[in-house]
């Protein structure tokens, strides 16, 4: 009897496999095999919050497999990832499986290689019902929440929508920012500069006014902006004091699963999404020539800049072998973790700090690539010396001989470094695509006369806070203590795929549908939306999963007071529809005049007069695309088949039967001038009877003066 290993996933148990050999079966449940019924609340709110547990639809052959799997083996270890989710499948596992949870089979990997898995299984402990009971409290807390207000604002505004405890947070914040943007007013400011060079030397150097006499200045109008320049006509140039010093700057710290979902889309482009995907991809284990299948980094999901001693050690040691001595801190630099972090696991870093990019670029995708170097090179650019600059600032004065006589003056500044040392700059500099290059500073010194060559001035106007990027939005939820490292890429996905954000660029744009909600989430449960409120929930749970704090005393604090703000409500807004502009049409109701407006159905969106209940009348929707058909000229309009899948038909049907499973694109065949189609495979075709033209789409070529951009 072999002895039984289950795991989440299929990469995951391949690898273990490996290290555990012909004793040990390793099988994967593929993710949680046990959840809340589907279809109603499923928390007995009576009886203390009891969940109602039932095998997840599609699940149950898993589970069957498992359970004759089990029945075979000696012994059974539960190895599922080391979190909160983690640890409830385990305990899930447990209860179906008919084990006592109390049973040693509990075993955690923080990084999947030979000596951590060998190491994991020789020490099994017991499931840690406090993370199981964190993980209990904050899955019934979301569907308390969401199946009390997905209905009421389905109800209110358009059926179909969906309400979450933190997602409606998230989306909060991007509306409260939207509503900043409109609200800006923007002030006008002007600049001077001033050309200079420092005789002998030709090169120009640029100073900005700073103030006059009277301390700093800032210039409101072209008219403050005109006196000036007046005032620097035939003016003198002198360098007034010079300030030189050297500053270190410190390498960051290794990432958490923030900060790397933060860095990855400003670098790349990646979607939080994305992010943790590859990184799951990493953890798991990749093909390496000559070491065969490993983890190659340590578990993703993670608020702890801790880094183990022998992890410390073997990153120094590259780091002394590869770049020298003075590359290595006099002290070894550790990082604190910020208030409130889990401290379960250690920071993202590199399995082994031997295994460079380089070394393993044959086993990964360019994306692992991309994102490996960048955790790679964070790492151990953490473990370097500080990166030592020389800077300087130099003070101007500018004054014409009358001017100067009566200590009037304009100061103009500039101010720049050089590197003394690089540190661990030499392998990952974190600012580098952030700061502009800084002026190249002459040699001068205080009192020598500057030549004059341009003065300008220039208008500005002050520009309102920018829109929340994926990035910017990760970063407020981890300030505010709005969800955890796990929840952030799931938020993100959700918000954007329900409708209430949409993607402009790398921006978040709230949607009118996402506006609405919050006024009506605010007006009527400002705690649901609160940041505070929710932040305060999230301790909560952290102190659940510290043993510190009973999970259905907290759900009862929180049911109460959210259950009777629901009844207020509904009792205030019956009758009450908020009808939203992006859904009216301009199609005008046949049998009483008004502008019918799109309603959703269970088979999707019809459209149907707003005079209800006077006018009962309801069309099909409708959605045109720009093709013609190609058997009688009618409209192409998109359909759905029955199982949901999109197909295209004529809206002559059924006098025309033309339809296809190609897209409808805006160009016409070159040789019959009809509607062209794409097909899979990137085939351009026309289905014009006759015709025949099909051609292979042409790929986008890379633009040498434009960066790549990284897929979704």
């Amino acid at each position: 009897m072999s002895n039984l290993v289950i795991v989440e996933s299929p990469a995951k148990a391949k690898t273990i496999q490996k290290y555990l050999g012909p004793g040990f079966k390793v099988v994967a449940s593929m993710g949680h095999v046990r959840d809340l019924y589907p279809s109603t609340l499923s928390v007995d709110v009576k009886n203390n919050f009891a969940p109602k547990y039932t095998i997840i639809q599609g699940k149950r052959p898993i589970v069957k497999e498992l359970k004759d799997l089990a029945s075979k083996s000696e012994k059974i270890y539960l190895a599922t990832d080391p979190d909160r989710e983690g640890e409830a499948i385990s305990w899930h596992l447990a209860n179906l499986l008919k084990i006592k949870p109390e049973n040693e089979l509990r075993v955690r990997f923080n990084e999947i290689n030979e000596q951590s898995v060998k190491k994991g299984i020789a020490q099994p402990t017991k499931i840690d019902v406090n993370l199981v009971n964190a993980q209990q409290a904050r899955r019934i807390l979301d569907r308390l929440v969401g199946y009390s207000l997905s209905p009421f604002i389905s109800q209110k505004i358009r059926r179909g929508l969906s309400a979450g405890r933190v997602q409606s947070v998230a989306v909060r914040l991007i509306v409260d920012r939207e509503e900043e943007i409109n609200a800006f007013v923007p002030e006008e400011y002007w600049s001077i500069s001033a050309k200079l060079t420092a005789p002998p030397a030709r090169k120009v150097f640029k100073a900005a006014f700073v103030g006059d006499e009277t301390g700093k200045v800032k210039i409101g109008s072209k008219e403050q902006a005109d006196e000036y320049l007046k005032r620097l006509d035939g003016a003198n140039f002198s360098v007034a004091d010079v300030k030189k010093g050297v500053r270190r700057r410190h390498p960051a710290p290794p990432f958490i699963t923030s900060t790397l979902q933060q860095e990855a889309s400003k670098r790349f482009g990646f979607s939080a999404q994305k992010t943790m995907k590859l990184a799951q991809e990493l953890y798991e284990g990749v093909e390496i020539k000559g070491i065969g299948v490993t983890g190659i980094i340590t578990y993703m999901r993670t608020d702890s800049l801790r880094i183990s001693d022998q992890a410390r050690n073997e990153g120094i040691n590259y780091i002394r072998q590869t770049y020298g001595e003075k590359y290595i801190p006099e002290k070894p630099r550790f990082y604190k973790s910020k208030a409130g972090a889990q401290d379960g696991h250690e920071a993202i870093r590199p399995t082994a700090s031997n295994l460079t990019p380089d070394r393993v670029k044959d086993a990964l995708s360019n994306d692992q690539y991309k994102l490996y170097t960048l955790i790679w090179k964070r790492f151990i650019a953490s473990l370097m010396a500080d990166c030592q600059q020389d800077t300087v600032k130099v003070d101007i004065k500018a004054a014409n001989e009358s001017d100067a006589a009566k200590n009037r003056f304009c100061l103009f500044s500039m101010s720049g470094y050089s590197i003394r040392f690089d540190g661990f700059t030499v392998l990952y500099d974190d600012a580098a695509e952030d700061e502009e290059a800084d002026e190249i500073i002459p040699a001068v010194s205080k009192g020598d006369i500057l030549k004059l060559k341009e003065l300008n001035s220039e208008q500005h106007f002050t520009q309102p806070p920018a829109r929340y990027t994926e990035a910017s939005l990760i970063k407020m939820l981890e300030e505010t203590g709005v969800g955890r490292p796990s929840t952030y890429a799931t938020i993100l996905y959700t918000i954007v795929n329900r409708g209430y954000v949409v993607k402009e660029n790398k921006s978040l744009k709230p949607t009118e549908l996402g506006i609405a909600t919050t006024k009506l989430l605010k007006e009527w449960f400002p705690k649901i939306v609160n940041t505070k409120f929710t932040a305060g929930m999230e301790s909560k749970l952290d102190d659940v999963e510290a043993g510190l704090f009973d999970y259905i005393e907290m759900l009862h604090g929180f049911y109460g007071e959210f259950e009777e703000t629901l009844s207020k409500a509904k009792e205030n807004l019956v009758g009450v529809k908020i009808q939203l502009e992006e859904d009216k049409t301009d199609i005008i109701c046949d049998k009483c005049g008004r502008n019918m407006v799109i309603k959703v159905g269970r088979f999707g969106k019809f459209l149907a007069c707003p005079g209800y209940p006077e006018c009962k009348n309801t069309k099909p929707y409708v959605q045109k695309t720009s093709a013609k058909c190609p058997k009688c000229g009618g409209d192409v309009i998109a359909k759905r088949s029955k199982n949901g899948y999109p197909f295209y038909g004529c809206s002559n049907y059924p006098e025309c039967n033309f339809m296809t499973w190609d897209q409808p694109i805006d160009a016409k065949c070159p040789q019959c001038g009809e509607s062209l189609f794409k097909a899979r495979g990137g085939i351009i075709k026309c289905h014009k009877e006759g015709c025949g033209y099909e051609q292979k789409a042409e790929r986008k070529r890379k633009s040498k003066n434009k960066p790549e951009e990284a897929d979704e």
